[in-house]
């Protein structure tokens, strides 16, 4: 090491000296000294490797606290960051799926500042089951005979398999062999069940005498898998529910059905392709039927099983139910939303359906209101226009379902698409939107109504900034 070099790295500050420095500043006062110091020295490492690295100069103790302070900004307090949603997808796995009604917010909040009755039963002062505060509502708004919650809907399939079909075999349409977010297939969670898949039918088409030629003496399951993040289309064939029913029922064998997306409402009115509903499928007489909680219900993360009492009694009795289960903010969240479609229109209460269903003048309205807020100096900086485009639904549901829409389109010769995006997910709150033909397009079907002026200074923020 030269002697120049060696020099530079005498003349940083100590981890203490920054620390001195920053005392006091506004920007750190509510963040905990152990995540101030681990910050301090990032920065020291960082500026250590620059100097290692031939560059000349070291940064003296108030700049490297300048660092420090925009570091610890940018991180935030809490990791856990509330964003506003320009991507346009309503049900954004990436940023939380659906959001909750504001009564599911205010129930889980309730539910979360003090004691309940989770698990006892008032009138007998004796202990009772969590299962029971949205068993009834599943059974009047399903049809179905008995209900359960778990964690998701992952978990649900899990939990079914391994109770009814451990060691066994359960057949499976080639077509329905899905993979879900993370990598995560069908084979895999029926390995991890332990029960046998039988793959019938090829991946377009499956007819009845599939299933009925592959039943044999250790088939315990007929399961039917909802395609709903793709669709198969052309020349195909696929058992309908009550077939596989008529199926199952001829040879004495249950049949589950993960329906996925799990919608209790028909949204074909409002221009939507068929998608089966949890009452449809539980009428046409399938055993066990298992949905998310956070895609087309709009509720909070869970994974819902109705079906026959005798099946979902075997459920219930699995000791790995335990270690699904869910806790108290999901159940109070959930009832919640199940109230919202017992009480009215749930398209006026839950967000995800609102959002799905509203008219696009009403999304062009908000990007109109959006554009109004931003400086004309900010205005022409960012080259903000209002543009059509196409969003979507997301979360793995109606996938080939495009949602008319309309965004702020920014992004042009003084600053790039890519500069703007960056800077926007730096703010407060982060701003996440969608690039597409070098314009950063800021969807307002997603964006909610109270962010639209939080938008609107993010966006005249980063015009004054560059």
């Amino acid at each position: 090491m030269s002697a120049e070099r060696a020099a530079a790295l005498r003349k940083l500050p100590s981890v203490d000296q920054i620390l001195r420095v920053i005392a006091g500043r506004p920007e750190v006062a509510d963040v905990p000294r152990a995540r101030l110091t681990e910050t301090v020295r990032e920065v020291l490492d960082r500026e250590r490797r620059r100097l290692l690295a031939g560059d000349a100069g070291a940064l003296d103790a108030d700049a490297l606290a300048t660092r420090v302070v925009d570091a610890t900004r940018r991180a935030g307090v809490f990791s856990l960051r509330t964003v506003i949603n320009a991507t346009g997808v309503v049900l954004h796995t990436n940023l939380g799926r659906a959001l909750l009604s504001p009564l599911a917010v205010e129930r889980l909040a309730a539910a979360a500042a003090a004691y309940s009755n989770l698990e006892l039963d008032l009138a007998t002062k004796e202990r009772g089951s969590r299962y029971s505060h949205v068993e009834p509502l599943l059974r009047r708004l399903t049809g179905a005979e008995d209900a359960l919650v778990v964690n998701n809907n992952a978990a649900a399939v899990l939990l079914a398999l391994e109770t009814l079909a451990k060691g066994k075999d359960v057949i499976v349409s080639r077509g329905e062999l899905i993979e879900i977010g993370g990598e995560f297939r069908i084979p895999d969670i029926m390995r991890r069940s332990g029960a046998r898949l039988v793959e019938v039918g090829a991946t377009n088409r499956t007819h009845p005498r599939d299933y009925a030629d592959a039943i044999g003496p250790e088939t315990a399951l007929l399961l039917k898998v909802h395609t709903s993040n793709y669709r198969v289309v052309g020349f195909t064939a696929e058992v309908s529910s009550r077939g596989l029913v008529e199926i199952g029922r001829a040879r004495g064998i249950p049949v589950m059905e993960d329906l996925g997306s799990g919608s209790f409402v028909d949204l074909r009115p409002f221009g939507f392709p068929y998608e089966p509903t949890v009452p449809e499928v539980v009428a046409a007489g399938v055993d066990v039927v298992s949905f998310s909680g956070d895609k087309l219900l709009g509720g909070p993360q869970a994974g819902i099983v109705v079906g026959s009492k005798a099946q979902m009694g075997r459920l219930k009795k699995n000791p790995l139910n335990r270690a699904l289960r869910i806790d108290k903010l999901t159940l109070a969240s959930l009832e919640a939303t199940l109230y919202a479609y017992e009480a009215g229109d749930p398209r006026e209460t839950i967000p995800a359906l609102r959002m799905l269903t509203e008219p696009l003048s009403s999304v062009r309205d908000r990007a109109r209101r959006v554009l109004r807020g931003l400086p004309a100096a900010a205005r022409t900086r960012l080259d903000a226009r209002i543009v059509e485009d196409q969003a979507q639904v997301g979360g793995g549901a109606l996938p080939t379902v495009v949602l008319p829409t309309a965004a702020v389109a920014v992004g042009g010769a003084a600053l790039s698409a890519r500069a703007i995006d960056e800077a926007l997910r730096v703010t407060e709150p982060a701003v996440i939107g969608r690039i597409a033909d070098d314009r950063l397009l800021l969807d307002c079907r997603t964006v909610l109504a109270p962010q639209v002026g939080a938008l609107a200074k993010a966006l005249t923020g980063v015009a004054g900034a560059r």
